[in-house]
């Protein structure tokens, strides 16, 4: 059953954060992470795989060759279990376990 998939505020900022400082140097290749991000994440709708996240009660989908995360989590809205999206990290980030990177 395909799940609905929401975007939280952090993870939309963190996308927004990303592109603008790729799109200084190279517009298209932002428009291309930000088209592959869009597609990853509603890509879980569908299949949700991931491991299991740092965060206790996440999960974690990595962006093929792109160094970029996706943590998102399951939980019900309304009475469907949903994705929702929590944070797209870049993997040079310092993450700290049970933590989101500053």
């Amino acid at each position: 059953m395909k799940r609905f998939v929401t975007w939280s505020r952090d993870a939309l900022d963190d996308i927004k954060r990303q592109v603008a400082f790729i799109a200084q140097d190279n517009p298209s290749a932002a428009r291309h992470l930000a088209d592959r991000i869009r597609d990853a994440g509603r890509n879980l709708g569908d299949m949700a795989t991931g491991r299991p996240g740092r965060v206790t009660g996440t999960y974690e989908k990595p962006l093929g060759r792109l160094p970029y995360v996706i943590a998102y989590a399951l939980r019900p809205i309304g009475s469907r279990e949903s994705v929702v999206i929590l944070r797209v990290i870049h993997t040079s980030r310092d993450w700290p376990p049970e933590e989101w990177p500053n």
